[in-house]
């Protein structure tokens, strides 16, 4: 089993226009951050990339990697909710 889950998943919107994407883990959120990234990589991107790195490699808890994607996301607009679904 993974360590790398987060505590609560992080919304996001979809690269296409589909629905939004829930990403429950410091692995989900790196495969968002290289594969279905909308903006430009700025420095909050390659903090969250590597932060998700380092919860992966267990060498920092998912709660670094959830808070680093979080503000990166949010630095684009792609940021919808923190808060557990319903």
């Amino acid at each position: 089993m993974e360590n790398n889950r987060f505590e609560t998943p992080v919304t996001v919107k979809s690269a296409t226009a589909g629905p939004n994407q829930l990403l429950r883990s410091a692995r989900e959120a790196s495969d968002y951050l290289l594969n279905s990234w909308p903006g430009k990589r700025s420095p909050k991107h390659r903090e969250a990339l590597q932060a998700c790195h380092d919860a992966l490699a267990g060498d920092k808890p998912a709660m670094n990697a959830r808070r680093a994607f979080i503000a990166a996301a949010r630095e684009v607009n792609v940021f919808v909710s923190d808060k557990a679904p319903a």
